[in-house]
């Protein structure tokens, strides 16, 4: 029987949450390539992606989640929903620096701003609805935060014959965000999520030495960042629905790009961008102390990300627990959830794990929420 959707907001203390993306099934993959060779139909590759989101819906429902998500399985990325609906994006080469599993240099390709930023089309209105008509609970729905774009798409001698200023690009991007941000609301969709991989720009050490090699102080480039990311969601009408960050360290096939604490961003970060949820990497040492939670204001949440998406082995629920116990020293229980660390495939081809790894760490997630709040 085809369900009419859910009309709902959001759970009313989410405590196990999860960051949006999932690993494709390999059947999509594949019709999904086929489609690029030109093999498959737009509308036969429709279809196989509504399959899968069915599918996703039911198993985020099976292992307990109040929250729903279709995996990002329209996507080719996280980030491409914008980079496919905004004019004045234009593609270049870049060397990423991974590190991890099979790191090191790696040619990619990235969007720096070459033109004035504006929406060709909705960026996510081929997405939400169907989730929304056919999720049994809260939909939560993923946009890359404004900052992103403040931080990686200037370009000396293209963008500035366009903007003025870093800032002035950043806010074009992020009344563009700001505009979908409202219209998902309007559609039914009770939780948006900003990405923003870019805060790490600002904490690990070669990003902060790459950010002076072109011209931004990392110290006042923090306050920017920040101020652009407040463009996108200040003083919005919320209708009792939440808005999230995420704040990651990147993410793709395992690796990852930076490394650091959050010490040098919380303050300006947690305090200022007028969020409900704060989603933070904590998985490994890497991501340093639970002691910058001392800046999350009392009307926020902290979602610890403990359980990592990056490998296949579960999790002691016991170690996760007592990891809980200890940000208590800096933020009450009331104001922590449990989440992964970041998604399962911020990237089509996905995190080296299984599907199977996958659904067990989304129920222990559920697990570990439930023994500690009682949920």
């Amino acid at each position: 029987m085809r369900r009419s959707g859910y009309a709902g907001g959001m759970p009313g203390m989410l405590r196990a949450d999860h960051v949006g993306s999932l690993l494709r099934p390999a059947a999509l993959l594949e019709a999904r390539a086929a489609f690029s060779r030109g093999a498959l139909s737009a509308d036969v590759l429709r279809q196989q992606e509504d399959a899968a989101i069915l599918e996703a819906l039911r198993r985020q429902g099976d292992v307990g989640l109040e929250t729903f998500t279709d995996g990002e399985f329209r996507r080719g990325s996280w980030i491409t929903d914008m980079a496919e609906a905004v004019e004045g994006f234009a593609p270049q080469s870049r060397t990423m620096q991974w590190k991890g599993p099979s790191g090191g240099e790696e040619a990619s390709t990235s969007s720096i701003v070459a033109g004035r930023l504006r929406a060709r089309r909705r960026l996510t209105g081929h997405e939400a609805a169907f989730a929304v008509r056919h999720a049994r609970g809260a939909v939560k729905v993923t946009l890359p935060a404004p900052s992103n774009f403040y931080v990686a798409s200037w370009k000396p001698g293209v963008t500035d014959a366009v903007y003025g200023s870093r800032r002035e690009m950043g806010d074009a991007a992020a009344q563009i965000v700001r505009n979908e941000i409202s219209a998902l609301f309007d559609e039914g969709v009770a939780y948006v999520q900003l990405d923003a991989p870019f805060y790490s720009s600002f904490i690990d050490e070669s990003e902060r030495a790459r950010l002076r090699s072109t011209g931004v102080d990392p110290e006042a480039g923090i306050l920017d960042a920040v101020a652009v990311d407040s463009a996108a969601v200040a003083e919005l009408a919320r209708r009792g629905r939440t808005l999230a960050l995420h704040v990651c360290r990147g993410n793709s096939r395992s690796r990852w790009l930076a490394e650091g604490a959050y010490d040098s961003i919380a303050e300006p970060l947690f305090t200022t961008l007028d969020v409900d949820r704060l989603l933070l990497e904590y998985d490994s040492p890497r991501s340093g102390s639970f002691a910058p939670l001392r800046f999350v204001p009392r009307d926020r949440i902290a979602v610890l990300g403990l359980v990592t998406t990056k490998e296949p082995q579960l999790e002691s629920p016991d170690d996760l627990r007592r990891r809980i116990d200890s940000a208590t020293a800096y933020l009450p229980l009331e104001q922590l959830a449990v989440s992964p660390q970041c998604g399962f495939a911020s990237v089509a081809a996905g995190n080296l794990l299984s599907e199977a790894d996958q659904w067990r760490k989304l129920a222990l997630v559920v697990e570990v929420a439930r023994a500690v709040w009682g949920q």
